[in-house]
Formats: C-alpha cells, structure tokens, sequence
C-alpha cells in the first residue's frame, strides 16, 4: 500500500473554510482525478488521507501536510499532475514523495510550528523588539482560554519557543513565531499577541513552516 506525504499551501481564496470541508475538497479531487486513494477496514470504510494540523478559520498557510494511501503505486509526478487539475483556486500542491509505511502518522511527528502574524499598532521598533523580549524573558505566563465546555488554564509561556520581529511598516509589524504543538499543548498565534499587548486582532495569519520530528 503506497503512501505519499503531500506538501500544499493554501491561500486566502478558501482561507474561511472549515477543516471538514477541505478534508471533503480533497476527497473531491482525488475521485475526480481518478486517483485510487485507499479506504479503511470496517464498518463504515473511510478514505485514508490524514492531515498533520487542522489550519484553523481564517489562517493561510505554505507548509500544509497531508499523508495520502493508495490502492496502487502511483508515481509523486502523476499524482500532482491529476490531482492539481482538480483543486480550486487557493490551494495548489508544493511537493509530493513517497514515505514508508512504518514512519509514525504525521500527527505524531509535528513538534513545533512556524508562523508569520501580522497586526496594526503605532508601535515602533524599538518598542517591538522590547516586548517580544520581555515576553520571551518570562519563566511562566498564566493563561485562561475559554471554550465550549468551560475555562482552561495553562502556561501560554510554555507553548512558546521563540518570536522575532519579521518586518514593520508605518501602519503596523509582521511577528515571526514558532509555537510548541504536540501532545502537551498547541500556541495560538492571536493569543501571542494579545500577550504582547497589541490591541487589534492579527489582521493576517500565515502558517510558514511545521517542524517535525527527526529520527
């Protein structure tokens, strides 16, 4: 049973949709394309295509990741070509190769994930950089997210491996961040920012990279 680990960004055309429906978007094209994606065992048999994070609702990405498996040994170069006649405009495929069966799920491997946050401020450089250093400085940060089933408290610090100041223009400053995601926890680029006390909402969240882990 081949598998394939396809690389694909996705850009502000579908950045509004939910993780289902591009989990549906692929499954599309795939039956479009003619490609023979392979189905799970059991009752109620699903396509066997697993992304490594969901993106969430109004994030673009360039470093989206998807394990795909095959009833038969499809080349990486033929797969782009079918499938990629398939997709709609906001997603194109970066790269595909062939893994092994036996490496770990791609959800298993994620470690850490890049980010690019744009946000207005009046802030200058110098104040910029002086936050992101104070943050980074600090040993624990106490947060509290609210969810559907009620608060959760955690160290925000903790999710946080380091931050960088990537560009700043007259109207507001681009934040580089790599986040901790794994089975510990996950940071969230618009809580990072409110830590950093930027009043407005990113305005602009773009996934740059996702770290794996290395053998």
């Amino acid at each position: 049973m081949p598998r394939l680990r396809v690389k694909f960004c996705r850009g502000s055309e579908i950045k509004f949709i939910s993780h289902l429906d591009v989990m549906r978007l692929w499954q599309r094209a795939f039956h479009r394309s003619l490609i023979p994606v392979a189905y799970s065992e059991g009752f109620s048999p699903h396509p066997r295509i697993s992304l490594a994070v969901p993106l969430a609702i109004g994030v673009t990405s360039e470093a989206e990741l998807m394990d795909v498996f095959l009833d038969r040994w499809l080349s990486p170069l033929f797969f782009t070509d079918a499938v990629s006649q398939q997709l709609p405009a906001g997603i194109k495929i970066i790269k595909v190769q062939m893994v092994t069966l036996s490496e770990p799920s791609l959800q298993s491997l994620v470690r850490q994930v890049e980010y690019e946050v744009s946000v207005e401020t009046e802030k200058g450089q110098p104040e910029v950089e002086s936050s992101l250093r104070c943050l980074l400085s600090k040993e624990h940060l106490p947060w509290q997210h609210m969810r559907d089933t009620g608060p959760r408290n955690y160290d925000l610090r903790a999710l946080i491996d380091d931050l960088w100041l990537a560009r700043i223009n007259p109207s507001g400053c681009t934040i580089g961040m790599r986040l901790r995601c794994d089975s510990s926890g996950s940071g969230r680029p618009e809580q990072v920012t409110q830590a950093l006390d930027f009043s407005q909402y990113p305005h602009l969240i773009h996934r740059t990279k996702l770290i794996l882990k290395t053998s």
